[in-house]
């Protein structure tokens, strides 16, 4: 069964394009603070996603927990992962991150958005200072080809997750620094990091492990995106493994389980359960665990793994590593 929420977004898609759409006209009594005379984008292509402002609700400072006090993870459940030099590792479970989609926390002394658009399948960790400021972000309830965008609490500029950039308002055109995390299993977190910590469930009323999105990554086309598809025939909702301006199909990276290209190690391992499959998340298709390292240092390198669409909204002139 799909989730009330893609219902919703169905039906304002199908009974009139326009319902989807907004402007600043009609964005100002909700967002007073921000400044929509500056944009990097037409407003055309922001809809609404259904929730209005804070109805997706941001967590702050979650509370962090020893790994081996962690019960309720499945080893196949996926976290995304943050190792930083002289810190523990640290892990933020998918099935929390589905329901909120920003994180605000602290990694020592780094401040981090740890981020997660399910309609993108984007998990993204962010540092928050900029400019001499640290921001704290949290959900607008509006889209932009799909992908979350975010607001910053302190000038309420929007920015677009698959991005890390200033949209719309005084943080126009500003980036944010992507750390270098992952997605992986819970399983080979644990395995490898006995000494790290994993967020704790939050206090909210939610169904925690319960997927809202069952069915999304075999969908044939993704909810609310009017750009175009990936080329080389490339299914919209296959995952690539996007580095910089270069995406890697999933497959290919499975089928070869390593690939050194353009300078960097990609591996594939099998055990990590996809969050957008089956109804429960622990019980989702096996997708693997990826990692991408520098092919001379071994260090971890910035990445994603998305949606193939997602490359082709936000990275039209890139290149796809297809092989021959």
């Amino acid at each position: 069964m799909i989730h009330t929420r893609f219902i919703l977004i169905a039906a304002a898609a199908i009974l009139a394009g326009a319902v989807a759409f907004a402007s600043p006209d009609e964005w100002r009594g909700e967002w007073p603070k921000t400044d929509f005379g500056r944009s990097a984008v037409d407003f055309r292509e922001i809809l609404s996603g259904g929730p209005p402002k804070d109805g997706i609700p941001a967590l702050d400072d979650p509370r962090m927990i020893p790994v081996g006090r962690e019960t309720r993870l499945a080893d196949t459940e996926p976290v995304l992962v943050l190792e930083l030099s002289g810190q523990p590792a640290h892990a933020w479970p998918i099935r929390y991150l589905t329901w909120h989609e920003i994180v605000n926390d602290q990694v020592g002394g780094t401040p981090v958005a740890v981020t997660f658009c399910p309609l993108c399948n984007a998990a993204m960790i962010f540092d928050r200072r900029l400019g001499g400021q640290v921001l704290s972000f949290g959900v607008t309830g509006k889209l932009r080809n799909s992908d979350l965008i975010m607001y910053d609490r302190q000038t309420e500029s929007w920015w677009q997750q698959a991005l890390g950039e200033g949209i719309v308002g005084k943080m126009t055109g500003k980036q944010l620094k992507q750390l270098p995390g992952w997605m992986e299993s819970w399983g080979s977190f644990r395995a490898r990091n006995p000494d790290g910590i994993v967020m704790d469930q939050p206090d909210w009323p939610r169904s925690y492990g319960r997927n809202p999105y069952v069915g999304y990554d075999s969908a044939s086309q993704p909810f609310l995106y009017r750009g175009e598809n990936p080329p080389h025939g490339i299914p919209p909702l296959s995952r690539v493994v996007r580095v910089g301006q270069r995406a890697w199909p999933l497959e290919r990276v499975a089928r070869a389980g390593a690939l050194t290209e353009a300078g960097v190690t990609i591996s594939w391992t099998k055990g990590q359960a996809s969050a957008l499959d089956s109804g429960r998340i622990a019980q989702g298709k096996d997708v693997g665990n990826v990692r991408v390292r520098d092919a001379s240092s071994g260090r971890d390198v910035v990445h994603d793994v998305v949606f193939a669409f997602v490359f082709q909204a936000f990275h039209p002139k890139g290149k796809w590593m297809i092989g021959n």
